[in-house]
């Protein structure tokens, strides 16, 4: 069988693989995305992924760059305020409130929502035009031998390829990782996530609301009018059991629950998608990179879905991978000297990221009464002290 050669192979086919290799395809290196399957570009279809991201500063400036924002844009939603409700009792009430302003740090918004089916459907029909990219969907990553000039790596249907570079977003179950001998750190909490798109009558200006109660949060991401009426996507974090109980529930007898859950605080939500359910974990993979490898995004770590930290963080380790790569040049591609500086400057980042969600995660989730006491008073603190507000807000957008 013929080899294929290239600069690089990617592994995965999500929002971070494709737009790694629309990034890449860009820049000039000859790409080969492969992916047992390919994207899900339609809300309505089996399979869909109806969570929505908030796609902070870096990463839209990322998107402009490589010519993909102009193809979002129309569906983007700007999130200008957060706002977080503290909830007690059972139905939950409101305890207290604070807003995060973007205009405190002089930015009109922190990020623009979307929907990641339609990230999806925006990747592929810009990486249709782009010809440094080849895309072989229904092909996987089987096995690979690395070498100090290369990797030559096998596909599962019998082709060998020949990278200077190959580059894991294959999940959280990464086979690159694997073969690449890389461990991970995982840790179980038990719960699960509700993703789903609601309608509801109040505006939501701009203001993305996340409320807390045992559990996890329910936090409501604004989205553009769906039939002239406001709409917003909805991540509702339990505790494994709920939320499969919830799942299966009749839609009316949800949207009762997701209302008392919300507060009402948009008005009674009535549901306008299915429901996905997805379970929720921590994972922090030991090192960034093997000999000829590099890995990002979920096959690196996973993050609660909590302050839009996950494909925010994808996106972080995509930007400094793409600027490495151009400053290496064709030559020094997935060289020992850039592989030593990705691990170097992502591992500390994304430590502390994974840290500071899994500890505000069993804080937001405890039904004990002393420690939603310290989620009350810590809520208060972030947001009363300007410096440490300042200081939280602009970490959180990557800053």
């Amino acid at each position: 069988m013929t080899r294929i050669e290239t600069d690089i192979l990617i592994a995965g086919g999500g929002i971070a693989g494709l737009s790694a290799a629309l990034a890449f395809g860009r820049a000039g290196f000859r790409t080969l995305l492969v992916s047992p399957e390919p994207p899900v570009t339609d809300g309505a279809a089996t399979g869909s992924d109806l969570r929505s991201t908030a796609f902070l500063q870096p990463a839209k400036r990322l998107f402009e760059e490589i010519g993909l924002w102009d193809d979002l844009a129309g569906t983007a939603t700007a999130l200008d305020v957060l706002r977080l409700v503290d909830t007690v009792g059972s139905p939950p009430h409101i305890r207290d409130s604070r807003e995060f302003m973007a205009s405190d740090l002089g930015e009109p918004s922190f990020g623009w929502n979307l929907m990641n089916w339609r990230v999806l459907r925006g990747l592929s029909r810009v990486l249709a035009a782009e010809g440094n990219v080849e895309l072989r969907f229904g092909t996987s990553f089987a096995s690979m031998v690395a070498r100090d000039s290369g990797a030559i790596a096998r596909l599962s249907d019998g082709s060998p390829v020949e990278a200077r570079l190959v580059i894991a977003a294959d999940g959280r179950n990464s086979a690159v990782r694997a073969a690449a001998g890389i461990g991970v750190r995982t840790t179980h909490y038990g719960q699960k996530t509700l993703a789903f798109v609601v309608g509801h009558p109040r505006a939501h200006r701009n203001i993305s609301t996340e409320i807390y109660h045992h559990g996890g949060p329910f936090t409501l991401v604004p989205l553009p009018d769906l039939d002239g009426a406001p709409a917003s996507a909805v991540v509702w974090m339990n505790l494994g059991p709920r939320a499969e109980a919830l799942a299966a529930l009749d839609v009316a007898a949800f949207e009762a629950e997701m209302s008392e859950r919300s507060c009402h605080i948009l008005g009674p939500l009535k549901l306008r998608s299915g429901r996905r359910l997805w379970p929720i974990i921590s994972q922090r993979a030991e090192r960034l990179t093997a000999r000829r490898v590099a890995i990002m995004a979920e096959a690196a770590h996973v993050i609660p879905p909590i302050g839009a930290q996950g494909l925010n963080t994808s996106m972080g380790d995509l930007i400094l991978l793409r600027d490495l790569a151009l400053a290496a040049g064709r030559d020094g591609l997935g060289g020992e000297k850039m592989l030593a500086e990705y691990d170097r400057r992502r591992c500390a980042d994304i430590r502390r990221r994974v840290q500071a969600i899994d500890l505000f995660n069993r804080i937001t989730r405890s039904p004990d009464r002393g420690v939603q006491m310290l989620r009350l008073i810590g809520m208060k603190a972030v947001h009363d002290l300007r410096g440490l507000r300042e200081a939280v807000m602009r970490a959180g957008m990557g800053q």
